[in-house]
């Protein structure tokens, strides 16, 4: 299979961002019009303002609104929103989410969880990859200054270190077996959001550009999921959520390293 069908995104921003020059020059092009126009109403004599031409000019307002709203506000994110509002209903899921951790290294923002009680998180190396000082966050506590003691970036995977004793935890399973289209939860914090949980279904094993197979992933992925862990029917952590692809047979699907690989190169 050829290179460009298994390269690997990490980090895929879905969110379009408005150009900010083109923008600067529609609003400069709105301002002469508008100084033109009132050129040419002051030569000319007063007339009753018709009313369905205000209604036009708002007509035509709201459709301009409307048409950058997805550039603010993803509709996908509006989705998976509410797929995590109802998942969390689930006390099972709602348990999973208290392990769940926001990294922060200035103006970027992944996604860890804490895997012993007395504060060991996983997360991806190319989260903490970065210079600057590592803020955690938990969904009932923080900020926690964190280190990093462990890097495997042969694996895309890292361990961090936070102060303290009786985390939340999650349990990691011996290694990442699974049948089929076998139905997984995913924790993160994907684009502007924090602690939203999904869903989707591991499709298979890939290869990557790791030194390790990959599980594939039917699962809305989004920037942030990066360290998400993904959890089996068992409560069990078989992988973490590293990257997405674009399939030509599934489409967009994730990536998640398989916990085998992490226990390997741990021992």
């Amino acid at each position: 299979m050829s290179d460009d069908k298994h390269r690997d995104i990490i980090d895929q921003d879905l969110v379009e961002d408005i150009d900010e020059e083109e923008m600067y020059e529609i609003i400069q092009e709105n301002k002469q019009k508008i100084r033109d126009k009132e050129q040419t109403e002051k030569q000319k004599p007063k007339r009753p303002f018709p009313k369905w031409v205000f209604w036009l000019i708002a007509v035509f307002m709201l459709i301009n609104i409307i048409a950058y709203i997805p550039n603010f506000f993803s509709l996908a994110a509006i989705d998976f929103v509410k797929t995590s509002a109802q998942l969390l209903v689930n006390d099972d899921v709602k348990e999973y989410k208290k392990s769940i951790a926001l990294i922060n290294i200035g103006d970027s923002k992944g996604t860890g969880f804490v895997y012993t009680e007395d504060g060991h998180i996983l997360t991806n190396h190319h989260v903490v990859d970065k210079t600057g000082q590592i803020l955690v966050y938990l969904p009932d506590d923080g900020p926690y200054s964190a280190t990093v003691e462990e890097r495997y970036p042969e694996i895309d995977l890292a361990v961090l270190k936070i102060e303290g004793e009786n985390f939340p935890k999650l349990d990691l399973a011996n290694q990442a077996s699974f049948d089929q289209n076998e139905h997984i939860y995913f924790i993160g914090n994907p684009l502007s959001f924090s602690g939203i949980a999904n869903e989707g279904e591991i499709i298979g094993w890939s290869d990557a550009s790791l030194e390790t197979e990959v599980m594939m992933l039917k699962a809305p992925v989004y920037r942030g999921n990066s360290g998400s862990p993904v959890i089996n029917q068992s409560g069990k952590v078989i992988g973490v959520i590293y990257a997405t692809r674009q399939s030509d047979e599934h489409g967009k699907v994730g990536l998640a390293i398989p916990i085998d690989a992490f226990h390997q190169y741990k021992e």
